[in-house]
């Protein structure tokens, strides 16, 4: 049997990590040890690398700092994925009140006023009204199936698939499918 030697794991060297981060923040060993409740001479050796401060201490050094100790401890911070994936159920939508028409909504709720982006979905005979937005407000339809009519304030415009339709919503709009079947598109609306 082949067993593997493993070496000590040694403890994170955070010294040259405070030290930089003390003199990026401008601050003399006085004004960290005040900061974190440290005292000058326990911090100068942790500096140095001549003492390894226990957890308690690099959490108060890491808050003085006003950085998340896995930062400090030079542990990569909590990534966020690289891919998100939203389920279909889990895609929240809106619908008229007659339901012809259903908005599901994209685009993610922090980006809500200001960029936005659906999958719209219209019945025959459905409107999607809406009021005028803030000046500057515009949406961009692009019509997948079926076609559908835009109006925006006194102008109307038929759009049928493949097409993209880009109108100011800064006044009173409406999206309808005047055809026999379903109709669907991508509506993004950008806030100013």
């Amino acid at each position: 049997m082949v067993t593997k030697k493993t070496s000590p794991v040694e403890p994170p060297a955070v010294g040259e990590r405070i030290k930089a981060l003390r003199q990026q923040h401008r601050l003399s060993l006085d004004d960290l040890s005040l900061r974190a409740g440290v005292s000058k001479s326990m911090l100068s050796q942790i500096e140095r690398n001549q003492a390894n401060p226990t957890v308690a201490v690099v959490w108060r050094l890491a808050n003085a700092l006003e950085i998340p100790l896995p930062e400090l401890l030079g542990s990569p911070a909590q990534a966020t994925p690289s891919i998100v994936t939203v389920a279909a159920h889990a895609t929240p939508s809106l619908r008229t009140q007659d339901e012809r028409c259903e908005l599901r909504i994209l685009g993610p709720v922090e980006m809500a006023g200001q960029f936005e982006w659906y999958e719209l979905i219209v019945q025959p005979g459905g409107v999607l009204d809406s009021h005028a937005h803030e000046p500057g407000s515009r949406e961009h339809l692009s019509v997948l199936t079926g076609s559908l009519e835009v109006t925006a304030g006194p102008q109307s415009q038929r759009i049928k698939a493949g097409e993209t339709a880009r109108y100011a919503v800064d006044q009173a709009h409406a999206i309808r499918n005047t055809g026999k079947g379903v109709a669907t598109g991508l509506l993004v609306v950008v806030h100013p």
